[in-house]
């Protein structure tokens, strides 16, 4: 960076991805990011989940957020989803690659991926 003018082009930028975080939508994504979750790979999959909601055109739908540790740290990476009505969903073990597939199949597609899924936690 070498200039404001680039520092503010980098501010402008990332102000989408910021704004999609602090949402209030009937949809939360909510990405463990305790050390045991970075440790595992969660900041890739948070990453991958702004920018894969942000490029579906689902930000007015979906919030993404980060959480501290949510209590099951062998399987992390760990993504909860909250559904206004609806029984929370937790993916286990979530990748980059898996995270643009939930966003495809469950948020777009309304249908949770049960492979991925572990059920009352």
């Amino acid at each position: 960076m070498k200039s404001l003018a680039e520092l503010a082009a980098i501010k402008e930028k990332m102000q989408g991805k910021v704004v999609l975080r602090e949402g209030s939508n009937d949809i939360r994504v909510v990405v463990g990011m305790a050390t045991c979750g970075i440790a595992a790979g969660a900041r890739p999959v948070l990453n991958a989940f702004v920018e894969e909601v942000n490029n579906a055109g689902l930000a007015d739908k979906v919030t993404v957020t980060q959480t501290g540790c949510i209590g099951i740290c062998q399987y992390e990476p760990v993504v909860e989803i909250f559904e206004a009505g609806k029984e929370k969903v937790t993916y286990l073990k979530m990748t980059a690659e898996k995270a643009k597939e939930v966003v495809e199949k469950h948020l777009k597609g309304g249908q949770p991926i049960s492979e991925y899924v572990i059920k009352n936690i």
